[in-house]
């Protein structure tokens, strides 16, 4: 075999980002010394991006299963029963390092990876949706990355043909060095026809299908496993070129083979390229393979092993063909013009598990036990800070000299011209959000996409309050969790499953791991509460920078993305208030009924942050229970068809709350406040698990008797409601309603066009 072993010096083990401790796990797992080619397929396999060295023993606190689960973690994406024979099948994924280096390549090439590891199961993608994170929008290179990565999500996503119906996007100086970019893509697919990436059947032909293999993206999962050093531009090479109108051909040559009986097993190449898809297939299935370098599609002269295995050229996927079914599929492929390739076989595993074996021009370059690059890769439970001591490292405390609201409207009107509130409408104007014809809201809680040919329709929200995460890991974690799950109650979809993307800075620092620890268990809590588990996801770590002008490590961003169900979306509803006369409710747990009321928290909110310029107090608490309460009676309030408007309360508190639905509707409402409290604390406190909502004057009656008739749960009787007022004119706290609109609307106006 050619080894080539001499070139493996320590900076060479340095320089593929293993520590000489996993080196020496190399050689024991190799009973030698590996060449460069083993020692790169090492690298990238034990790699963050694609092991979890230092989070998977966390992950597994999450729960991931529920009746209507089909398949959980562990394969390319998650997949949910939908009823009627049909499945939902969706995950988020980050491309946080390549966006910052080249913000279009790196943003497209992000929806174009989750995209394949959608329609690589079987569903025809039906919805994407991201959640964005960036650093001042005075920084000297934020315009360009914000302009950058919103080019590149929208080119691809359009030219694809997949709306993109769903998102947030987020400021803060913590992420001036590292943005984060995650993307998310939801497809439905029938039940019976679910593809997976085991690799079985001895001797069955391993296929390539797709783009040619380049020499772009070599590296991009260890790069993606380290932070930045002031080199960040020199890393441009990592970072993957992408060509959406190739996907679209894949996704339909895929698809159109799928619905024969050829395909024994899929997997997309995505992250370390050929080598994680290669071995994903070998270890899921328990067998051995062999690959023919040689054969693989080339675009450039000269290619090594090397190169090919570790390259991350897009638009390729590989796949286990059933004997015989070659000729088939070739033809597909190449009508829809796209390489096809026999590049190996399915191999027998021996007495100690399969081994991959690569020959090129006629010799044995690489023979590695496969055990060992997956089941056996490194875990680290690494130390981290109690929580306790963790707030006390951030420096965590009450809040005191707490300041009031002597005029929440001119508050109101600043709040909702900040960037942390401000319209997106210059981002989501750039993507398609109609393609496929069967988009009915992007504007609101979630976005909903029908389930083509019938009366069901998929919610889809991204959600994450990285600010809370920092200030309290734990209650952070378990708000994300209930905010997503809000989003849905808030459309009239039932909660049904999360992905997720967490992004985390080095988990070597006790702090940091302190944060991805405590923020996991938050987050199982919150979804063993609400029936609401885990079906896939990403872990992005080590997103910090030293780079010129930036920052040091970004706030904890554990994002969600959750799907839910409407059985019938001629029930939906938005947040825009409808009609003059409307009564105004709030539904809340019922603080306000105590003799001694609770009082609203400010603490972490962005009226203290963007008003007073504090950043301060603690996170706000998540009662589980009480969420579930809530989100069981705006369901059962929209099932019944009572309700005009449904908004959930977030970030800027319920003054915002009120504030979105009357640009929405173009209508003012007259509101009253609630004397127990400050001014500051009812219309700007940011609690959690309140909904405000809208009933016509004909539908009061139903409605409340429905309040009257008693909880249905002890979740239930948690929740209380309390009149606000009416929809009527065209002012809110003092404030046109216009007025609020043009400052809502200028910010982008002004930074874009500046």
């Amino acid at each position: 075999m050619a080894t080539n072993a001499s070139q493996i010096t320590p900076e060479v083990v340095e320089q593929h980002g293993l520590s000489p401790e996993e080196y020496e796990r190399v050689l024991n797992a190799l009973g030698r010394e590996p060449n460069l080619l083993e020692l790169g397929i090492f690298s990238v396999m034990w790699s963050e991006h694609c092991s979890y060295k230092s989070s998977r023993l966390h992950l597994k606190k999450l729960p991931t299963e529920a009746e209507w689960v089909i398949c959980g973690p562990g394969e390319n994406a998650g997949v949910i029963d939908i009823g009627d024979g049909q499945a939902a099948i969706f995950k988020m994924e980050s491309h946080n390092h390549p966006s910052y280096i080249e913000p279009f390549q790196g943003a497209a090439t992000g929806v174009g990876g989750i995209l394949r590891d959608v329609f690589t199961m079987g569903a025809r993608p039906v919805a994407n949706a991201n959640a964005l994170r960036f650093g001042r929008p005075d920084h000297p290179k934020m315009k360009h990355l914000v302009q950058g990565v919103v080019a590149g999500i929208g080119g691809y996503g359009n030219c694809v043909g997949v709306p993109t119906v769903a998102g947030e996007t987020n400021f803060d100086p913590a992420y001036d060095g590292n943005i984060l970019v995650n993307a998310m893509t939801v497809g439905v697919a029938d039940s019976d026809k679910i593809f997976y990436s085991a690799a079985t059947g001895v001797g069955n032909p391993i296929v390539y299908v797709g783009s040619k293999t380049g020499r772009d993206g070599i590296h991009g999962a260890t790069m993606a496993s380290a932070d930045f050093e002031e080199d960040a531009e020199a890393k441009r090479p990592t970072v993957q070129v992408g060509d959406p109108f190739t996907e679209k051909l894949l996704i339909e040559a895929c698809l159109e083979l799928m619905a024969t009986d050829a395909i024994v097993a899929i997997q997309d190449m995505g992250a370390a390229g050929l080598t994680s898809s290669s071995v994903e297939m070998a270890t899921n299935g328990k067998v051995g393979i062999r690959l023919k370098m040689d054969d693989v599609p080339q675009r450039e002269s000269g290619m090594t092993p090397y190169e090919m295995m570790l390259s991350e050229s897009q638009e390729r996927m590989l796949m286990v063909l059933k004997p015989g079914k070659e000729e088939m599929a070739r033809a597909i492929f190449e009508k829809w013009e796209l390489d096809f390739a026999v590049i190996g076989e399915v191999t027998e595993p021996g007495p100690s598990g399969g081994r991959m074996v690569l020959e090129f021009e006629c010799e044995t370059v690489c023979d590695i036990p496969l055990g060992p690059l997956a089941d056996d890769a490194p875990l680290y439970d690494r130390p981290y800070l109690p929580l306790d001591e963790y707030k006390a490292w951030a420096k965590i405390t009450p809040m005191t000299n707490v300041p009031d609201s002597s005029d929440p409207g001119a508050d109101l009107l600043k709040l909702m011209g900040s960037p942390a509130l401000a319209s997106r409408r210059w981002i989501y104007e750039q993507y398609d959000r109609q393609v496929g014809a069967d988009t009915l809201q992007t504007d609101g809680d979630a976005g909903v996409v029908r389930v083509h040919g019938t009366k069901k329709a998929l919610a889809i929200s991204t959600d994450c309050t990285p600010r809370y995460v920092y200030a309290d890991p734990y209650e952070g974690g378990k708000q994300a969790v209930a905010e997503a799950y809000r989003n849905l109650c808030a459309v009239g979809a039932k909660p049904l499953a999360i992905t997720n993307c967490l992004n985390f800075a080095n988990p070597q620092r006790p702090e940091i791991m302190a944060q991805i620890v405590h923020a996991l268990d938050g987050m199982g809590e919150a979804c063993r509460t609400l029936d609401f588990p885990v079906v896939s996801g990403n872990v992005s770590l080590y997103n910090e920078s030293k780079a010129t002008g930036g920052g040091s490590a970004i706030l904890p961003t554990p994002a969600i993305g959750g799907v839910g169900l409407i059985a019938d979306y001629d029930k939906l509803v938005n947040i825009a208030f409808k009609n003059e006369g409307d009564a105004i409710y709030l539904i809340a747990p019922e603080f306000w009924a105590k003799p001694d009321p609770v009082r609203s928290h400010l603490g972490k909110s962005l009226w203290l942050k963007e008003v007073h310029g504090r950043d301060e107090g603690r996170a706000p608490p998540v009662d589980l229970a009480a969420e579930r309460g809530a989100g069981q009676i705006v369901l059962k309030l929209i099932d019944e068809g009572l309700l005009s408007a449904v908004h959930d309360c977030s970030d800027g508190g319920l003054a915002v709350t009120l504030a979105e639905m009357a640009l929405a509707g173009g209508l003012g409402a007259e509101v009253t406040a609630n004397d127990a409290y400050t001014a500051a604390q009812w219309w700007f406190g940011e609690d959690q698990s309140r909904y405000v909502v809208t009933v016509s004057p004909d539908k009061v009656e139903a409605f409340n008797a429905i309040v009257a008739e008693g909880p249905e749960s002890e979740e239930a009787a948690l929740v209380g409601f309390r009149r606000l007022g009416t929809v009527r004119g065209d002012s809110l706290l003092g404030v046109k309603v216009e007025e609020l609109r043009a400052a809502n609307e200028a910010f982008f106006q002004e930074w874009m066009e500046g």
